[in-house]
């Protein structure tokens, strides 16, 4: 019994240490992130932590994706979230929603900017997600909202990586009706996508 009380008092400052070594990565975007329409075990987002542990990566991934979320609504949040979570990376994906209801370009860019910049602050590396939108808005907004991310990537710390519907958006068979979200046939092929793209970035 003596040794084995010893024995439950190495092993859990160990055990606490292993832990406090794994780096966590905020998943923080709208809809798409947040498993429109699916239950939480079908989401990209858990797939995304499954390829990670088989790889035997030390990243826990925290989503913290809000259904409707604008770059507003993720600015008037994200210094209480981060201060919470404590983030190593921050995927930030979030935008369409303001597209979908025209919102001014220049208001989104500030938006994601003031996000990155906070995040800097908090020294967690900011991984931007370009979103993409249906040609259907005009191609003048169209052009104009799409090009802000790789321009707010060439003017702030954070990396740009792709859209993460990329494989996905043009496929009838991988997306719902209302032609902007994906089914959860599609989950698996976004984890995919988007673990190829953040494993670069991961390791260090």
């Amino acid at each position: 019994m003596k040794y084995l009380s010893i024995l439950v008092i190495l092993i859990f400052p160990l055990s606490t240490y292993a832990d406090s070594k794994r780096e966590s990565l905020l998943i923080y975007g709208d809809s798409i992130s947040a498993g429109y329409g699916m239950s939480k075990e079908k989401q990209w987002s858990v797939i995304l932590q499954e390829k990670i542990n088989k790889e035997n990566l030390k990243i826990k991934v925290i989503n913290s994706s809000i259904s409707g979320e604008t770059t507003s609504g993720g600015l008037a949040r994200i210094s209480q979230t981060i201060e919470s979570i404590k983030p190593d990376y921050l995927l930030l994906e979030l935008g369409g929603n303001d597209a979908l209801r025209g919102y001014p370009p220049r208001q989104i860019a500030a938006n994601l900017a003031e996000m990155i910049k906070i995040a800097d602050s908090a020294n967690a590396k900011v991984l931007l997600m370009q979103i993409r939108i249906p040609p259907n808005y005009g191609s003048r907004y169209q052009k104009a909202f799409e090009s802000i991310y790789s321009s707010i990537a060439s003017e702030t710390s954070a990396t740009l990586i792709p859209f993460m519907l990329e494989e996905v958006a043009l496929n009838e068979d991988l997306m719902l009706p209302d032609g902007i979200h994906p089914k959860a046939s599609a989950q698996p092929l976004i984890a995919d996508y988007v673990y190829r793209q953040l494993k670069p970035l991961l390791i260090h």
